[in-house]
């Protein structure tokens, strides 16, 4: 069974989508796709098309992107008839999804840069919405990701671009099944497995064919459950436990009165679960609103933006109750002053509480009182638990409850107010689907975390160890407060961060226990001399403490961006104003506290410089601890008490999924949280789900390192004996062997005690090692990929995971300061140095192409040039040998100079390679045909290697 072949996986798929009511149909090329997609559409609306007509509807489904075509899928077209009627051509039924057409097909061949050969292709109404890519049981599922991804480069758009209407990729390895939309900014990362409604994935091909590839199931998910996102203009489908939880808060909605909430956990994608649910909320003819509520003005702020990146326009967030209730009576104006129906409303919780409280609205809120209106409920394990719940709950007597929340409130987390100690369950009634961490962790949907404890303390009087605040009759807070224990957490921080955050590639938030802690850490931080870009944003509200460590917060404590203008602490204004003022000199800004408008203008920019890394550390007390996604922060050092909902919460700022580098969410703690940890871990999950939420130990991944070492060496005992391997199937084993040691290494390097003397292996063997693995990955770049008729090399079938190996800081300018030491070193130490800068060019998968450049550099130019002048004399330089080099390469392949200088300006320009009609006009002399195909590819290595070589990425 391990040695099934891709024919046999894809003869058995066939037979199996027959079997499930799909028609099959043999299309070879275009010719054939094009003939069975009017014949679809004449039969699927009831009509005959001219060839003339059918020209026209080809020029209407061939405008525009992948995006812009998704929307052209789901509108109608106006087609005039050749005898000027107007008829509506339908592509597809969203309404009724099972009563399109269903059709599938394989090997359809399409040339465009290349001639690609697609495995298997479901047809609805005549058009490819979803393509299935194979690859033989026993080699690596990401391979299949690979080759769409050639595809959608090679030959998805050209011709007719028909197959830009793809909304759904199938990859398999017939042991392996996974999904995902049509987005070309998509990573391996977000392709996803389906399940069953516990969580239960359904690998295997057969098994996932019968149940998501089903007619109705596989059209009912392009129809209702990919999101159009208008901001990214990107095509997102939903996972699994997200459709689950939206069938049943519809289910729920349409069959009974009765509330509900969905426990998915934090980093989850609830935002794409409510805004889908919401949206098909709206169009039910049995609910007359649907409101979005939040419980901060930042989160308000934030959920607006990405629900209208969903569906541009779709919400107005309220700005103030006024406009609040004109929403709910449907008077809103919208931006250009037109009335604006708002059946979808975001609030927080705050204004709605005013307009059903306050006497001067209730007049007109009266009217809505028996009306069947839908609250969702974002993070409903924060400010559901007091009287503004009991006044919504009590004010609209036909009211629907669906409460969202990654860390619900339990008996044991459950805090008391006046009315009592409340839970989740008993203000929002059943769970109707659950999606806790240990799902997410074990989908690769978040991250797990790696918690490392820091600093012990000990008592002076019999030097007994003791740990934080646990320990009775000290005072804990003025050893936990003291100066001298927080300079060294920053001298912790200076020396350790680099290693964190790989070198900065990431960003981290610090969380302290106070804002006069947090002001003694910001001066500490600015005293310090290092590089590192500090900010910090805090309530300057009068109670400012999360005492109980539990994140909940009252109301009037605003850890959001409003503040209660009665309630402020002078001083810590200050202090503040005098942080944004050190942030203004920064980046140049003019923010201030004295403005309300300015300061929520702040926040949101400390929000953006987060998310785009130009923050090294963000400095809080409980602001941006929940409802803040950033993927680029992996980094969260602890120095507060956090436990339950609240410390879960925290720790999961770090462990959204970015690319293959972002391995764990690093969680330094300065405060012994273990208990805590081991109790949070517990409540929302389980109490054996540590080992699947946490990182191993260091010693753990050093004896991995070390066992994937001996196995590299069986292979290759020697840096040399790389080059002796005896055939391509050799050479694959080498390339796994040693990106497994490539992957350990990068979770290694996470942890502060990390030790190349602890690994049988030296840094500078590793190196060596990973130049030959870059050499091989050279090798099968310029053999070609995805061609017809063409022998692939095997190695094409691994993936290098070179964003494991690239690291920004070692660039041309970095390479540049090396040259200056070594034009002042004697000559007894430039061979070494100079091994080394070579070396390092070896190691890194962007230099390598600048090799040669650099190394003649050195031998024609750099003797007798001052430190000072390397860098003007290197710019000199490659100036005059790119134009060489340009000379060269058009005289050498008989090329026009203006065109060439054309295409390789544009590819610099915009970074999409050279189309082949682009290149072919670059040639002096028109080959014929069979020529043209082996020139064309040549010509693009020749001019992809030029620009890699003479310019900066």
């Amino acid at each position: 069974m391990s040695k099934q072949s891709e024919a046999v996986l894809e003869e058995n798929l066939l037979k199996q989508l027959t079997s499930l009511g799909y028609e099959k149909v043999l299309i070879n090329d275009e010719v054939a796709l094009l003939a069975n997609l009017k014949a679809q559409l004449e039969k699927h609306n009831k009509t005959t098309i001219s060839a003339a007509e059918f020209s026209r509807i080809l020029n209407h489904l061939n405008k525009g992107n992948v995006f812009e075509k998704a929307k052209i899928l789901r509108d109608k077209y106006a087609l005039i008839k050749d005898n000027g009627d107007t008829s509506y051509i339908e592509f597809l039924d969203s309404e009724h999804w099972c009563q399109n057409l269903f059709q599938v097909t394989h090997q359809v061949t399409i040339e465009g840069q290349y001639k690609n050969r697609y495995d298997v292709t479901i047809l609805i109404n005549g058009l490819p919405l979803v393509q299935i890519e194979l690859k033989r049981r026993g080699l690596e599922l990401k391979e299949a990701f690979n080759q769409i991804n050639r595809y959608q480069k090679h030959s998805y758009g050209f011709n007719s671009a028909l197959f830009h209407y793809v909304q759904i990729f199938v990859i398999s390895n017939g042991v392996n099944t996974k999904y995902y939309s049509n987005n070309k900014k998509q990573t391996f990362k977000q392709t996803f497995f389906w399940a069953d409604k516990e969580n239960n994935n359904i690998k295997n091909i057969e098994a996932f064919t019968s149940t998501f590839l089903e007619r109705c199931h596989i059209s009912k998910m392009i129809c209702k459950y990919i999101v159009l996102a208008e901001v990214p203009k990107i095509l997102m489908v939903l996972r699994p436990y997200q459709y689950y939880a939206v069938e049943a808060i519809v289910d729920k909605v349409k069959n009974t009165n009765k509330n509900g909430y969905i426990w998915h956990t934090t980093g989850s994608g609830k935002t794409l679960t409510s805004f889908k649910a919401s949206q098909i909320l709206t169009k039910l003819p049995e609910v007359d609103k649907v409101v979005f509520v939040v419980d901060r003005k930042d989160l308000d702020y934030q959920t607006s933006k990405e629900f209208n990146s969903f569906s541009d326009g779709s919400v107005d967030g309220t700005d103030n109750t006024k406009v609040l209730v004109n929403q709910f009576l449907g008077e809103h104006k919208d931006k250009k002053g037109a009335l604006k129906e708002s059946n979808l409303i975001i609030t927080t919780i705050q204004k709605l509480n005013t307009a059903i409280s306050k006497a001067h609205y209730l007049k007109d809120m009266e009217a809505l009182k028996d009306k069947h209106i839908v609250f969702i409920f974002d993070e409903c394990h924060r400010s559901q638990f007091g009287e503004t719940h009991k006044n919504i709950t009590g004010f609209f007597t036909n009211a629907q409850l669906i409460g969202f929340t990654g860390t619900p409130i339990f008996p044991e987390n459950a805090v008391g107010n006046r009315y009592g100690k409340r839970t989740t369950t008993e203000l929002f009634g059943e769970c109707l689907h659950r999606y806790v961490i240990t799902d997410a962790i074990s989908d690769d949907n978040v991250l797990k975390f790696s918690v490392e404890y820091i600093g012990r303390y000990k008592k002076k009087e019999n030097d007994e160890v003791f740990k934080d605040f646990e320990v009775e009759g000290i005072d804990i807070k003025e050893l936990m407060d003291d100066e001298r224990r927080l300079e060294q957490i920053v001298d912790y921080i200076i020396t350790h961060h680099d290693q964190k955050t790989h070198s900065r590639e990431f960003t981290a938030m610090m969380c302290v226990s106070s804002v006069d802690v947090l002001c003694k850490y910001y001066e500490l931080f600015k005293r310090k001399k290092h590089p590192l870009k500090i900010a910090t944003i805090f309530s300057y509200s009068a109670n400012e403490e999360d005492k109980d460590a539990n994140g909940i917060y009252d109301l009037d404590e605003n850890d959001g961006a409003h503040v209660d203008e009665a309630h402020i602490n002078k001083h810590s204004r200050d202090k503040l104003e005098e942080y944004i003022q050190d942030y203004n000199k920064l980046f140049g800004s003019k923010f201030t506290t004295k403005d309300t408008q300015s300061f929520y203008n702040y926040y949101n920019d400390i929000s953006k410089k987060v998310k785009n890394r130009e923050i090294d550390i963000l400095l809080v007390v409980n602001m941006f601890l929940t409802g803040f996604d950033s993927p680029s922060l992996n980094t969260l050092y602890v120095d507060k008490n956090l436990k339950y909902h609240g410390l879960i919460q925290a720790f999961s700022r770090t462990n959204r999924i970015l690319g293959e580098k972002k391995s764990q969410g690093n969680i330094v703690c300065f405060r012994n949280l273990k208990k805590y940890t081991d109790d949070a871990i517990a409540l929302f999950s389980n109490k054996e789900a540590k080992d699947i939420i946490l990182m191993k130990s260091y010693a753990y991944y050093v004896k991995v390192f070390n066992n994937n070492a001996q196995e590299m060496f069986k292979i290759a005992p020697s840096v040399s004996s790389v080059d002796l391997l005896p055939d391509e199937e050799a050479q694959a084993q080498f390339v796994v062997a040693f990106r497994a040691l490539i992957r350990t290494k990068n979770i290694l390097e996470g942890f502060s005690e990390f030790r190349w003397s602890d690994l049988e292996m030296s840094e500078q063997e590793f190196e060596d090692y990973k130049s030959k693995y870059l050499d091989l990955y050279d090798q099968m770049k310029g053999q070609g990929m995805g061609k017809v008729g063409e022998k692939v090399s095997i190695l094409n079938d691994v993936d290098f995971e070179l964003e494991l190996i690239h690291k920004d800081e070692i660039n041309v300018a970095y390479i540049l300061k090396l040259l200056a030491k070594y034009a002042e070193a004697t000559p007894e130490d430039k061979p070494k140095q100079r091994e080394s800068i070579v070396n390092i060019i070896n190691s890194n998968p962007q230099l390598r192409s600048k090799k040669e450049l650099i190394e003649k550099f050195i031998d024609t130019t750099l003797e007798g040039i001052s430190a000072d002048d390397v860098e003007n004399a290197y710019d000199t330089f490659v100036e005059s040998e790119r134009e060489k080099a340009f000379d060269e390469l058009a005289e050498k392949e008989n090329l026009h100079k203006e065109e060439l200088r054309n295409v390789i300006d544009t590819y610099i320009y915009d970074g999409r390679k050279p189309l082949d009609d682009d290149i072919a006009k670059t040639l002096q002399v028109k080959p014929k045909l069979l020529e043209r195909n082996k020139i064309l590819p040549r010509l693009l290595d020749k001019i992809i290697g030029f620009v890699e070589t003479f310019y900066e990425r």
